[in-house]
This record gives C-alpha cells, sequence and structure tokens, in this order.
C-alpha cells in the first residue's frame, strides 16, 4: 500500500463512513473496509479504475471532482479522504469547503512535486 495511504489510514476511525475523492482503482477504501471496518464510497473520473474497483465489490461513483460534492447531503459521512488528488482539482479552495459540508473531517494528502517543476491545472 503507498506511504500515502498509509498515513491516511492512522486518520480514520474504524467503523466510519468514508468517502474517497479520487479513488482510483479502491485500493485505500478497500483496504480501510477490510481492515478497519468502514463503509463507503469512492469518487473516480477514470473508468478503466472504477472498474477495477467495482470488480474488487466497491461501491464507485463516476464523476469529476471539478463538478463538487453536490449529490451528497451535509454531514452525510464522516470523513472525507483526497490521497494525490488536491493538485488536479481547478478550485481546491471551493472542493475544500464541499469535503468539510459533507463530512466532520477531512484527510488530504498530496505529492511533493520537485522544486523547479510546474504543475498546470
Amino acid at each position: 500500500m503507498r506511504m500515502d495511504h498509509q498515513l491516511a489510514e492512522r486518520w480514520i476511525a474504524p467503523h466510519s463512513h468514508v468517502l474517497d475523492l479520487g479513488c482510483g482503482n479502491g485500493e485505500l477504501l478497500a483496504h480501510l473496509q477490510q481492515n478497519r471496518g468502514v463503509t463507503g464510497y469512492g469518487l473516480e473520473i477514470d473508468e478503466e479504475k472504477i472498474n477495477d474497483g467495482i470488480a474488487k465489490g466497491l461501491s464507485i461513483i463516476e464523476q469529476d471532482l471539478n463538478d463538487g460534492l453536490a449529490r451528497f447531503a451535509d454531514n452525510s459521512f464522516d470523513t472525507v479522504v483526497m490521497a494525490r488528488a488536491l493538485q488536479a482539482v481547478k478550485s481546491p479552495d471551493v472542493l475544500l469547503l464541499d469535503m468539510l459540508r459533507v463530512a466532520r473531517e477531512a484527510v488530504i494528502t498530496f505529492p511533493n512535486l520537485p522544486i523547479g517543476k510546474t504543475a498546470f491545472i
């Protein structure tokens, strides 16, 4: 499991309800369900990764994170996780506020981009 997933896991309470943004193939969500007893959903835009996650028995919804989280009610999750996806969002400030609207806590990891490299969003 990726190092950032291992670190994120420490912040997620056992048996909580989790929303995993940019969940990829569902590696973190599957691990949390098997080892921490969490329930929840993943959001992902890549159809191939969605299919991989669904094949693992996960509930993954196809959605672009730039569209926000309007489909989810206030306080509908205990924790929202966004691992290595913040840098790909057009308006991260808006999404961060939306994350705190739908959950009591947010866990965010991001890659340490090398100095001198520019990421375009």
